[in-house]
């Protein structure tokens, strides 16, 4: 399939008067051709059925390079899939729109697609962890973003531990950033986190929610009952050699 072929079925998508809302409610600068999410699923999909590996990657890098809002979302749904065989070169493409990140939409889109190469590999949070060390927030951002994953697991094995704990380690540092963004992505993380491991989002606040802005406290607690432990709560990291007993059983 050619970018035009594409572009032309996307254009077929358009619902007249919705791009206007949609660049109102964005506020980044770009072409938006005003089309419906469930529409954009729906030839994501067709396009993900019909196409090779490779086919996929061409088209989504040509689609992401237009820079129209829905190319771009269409460009991260051609790459989300729990299994691609091989993925390397997805990999590469996803990391490659990263420095590109202007918005949530468009950088959450692409990191949905992240997530499923980060959990098929998750040796490659080594590269992810350079975006933690960006100048732009939203790179620093979607360091949190691609490794939500990691914070559903009731009994998440060692190498998962191990990520969640460097993930509460980027966001200590993050908590002292007043951009609201990294601070969402804080209390967003901690909040799913909460739903699975209470004790570890709960000590992680004793030590740090006095660096946070209240919503964002408000936001991480979302989950926490009123007898979460508090000042019992272990070290994660002693926790941590406990969980991994417990695999090991």
């Amino acid at each position: 399939m050619t970018l035009e072929d594409a572009l032309a079925q996307l254009n077929a998508l358009v619902e007249p008067g919705r791009a206007a809302g949609m660049a109102d409610y964005h506020k980044v600068p770009r072409t938006y051709l005003g089309i419906p999410n469930p529409a954009l699923n729906d030839l994501a999909k067709a396009w993900r059925q019909s196409l090779s590996v490779d086919e996929r990657v061409a088209l989504a890098d040509a689609l992401w390079k237009t820079d129209i809002f829905e190319g771009r979302l269409a460009a991260a749904k051609l790459l989300t899939q729990a299994r691609i065989r091989p993925d390397q070169a997805v990999w590469d493409l996803i990391v490659s729109w990263v420095p590109d990140f202007d918005s949530w939409a468009i950088a959450d889109h692409a990191m949905m697609a992240g997530q499923k190469r980060l959990l098929a590999d998750p040796a490659r949070i080594e590269q992810v962890d350079e975006w933690t060390k960006s100048d732009s927030h939203w790179t620093r951002r979607a360091a949190m973003v691609i490794t939500l994953p990691f914070t559903k697991q009731n009994h998440p094995k060692p190498v998962e531990l191990e990520i969640r704990k460097r993930v509460l380690g980027w966001a200590v540092r993050y908590v002292q950033d007043p951009e609201w963004f990294i601070q969402k992505s804080v209390a967003w993380w901690l909040r799913d986190l909460s739903k699975h491991d209470p004790e570890r989002v709960s000590y992680f606040l004793q030590n740090n929610a006095k660096h946070m802005k209240p919503f964002a406290r408000k936001e991480a607690t979302k989950y926490l009952s009123d007898d979460t432990p508090d000042t019992k709560v272990q070290d994660p990291q002693d926790q941590t050699s406990q969980d991994e007993e417990r695999q090991s059983e």
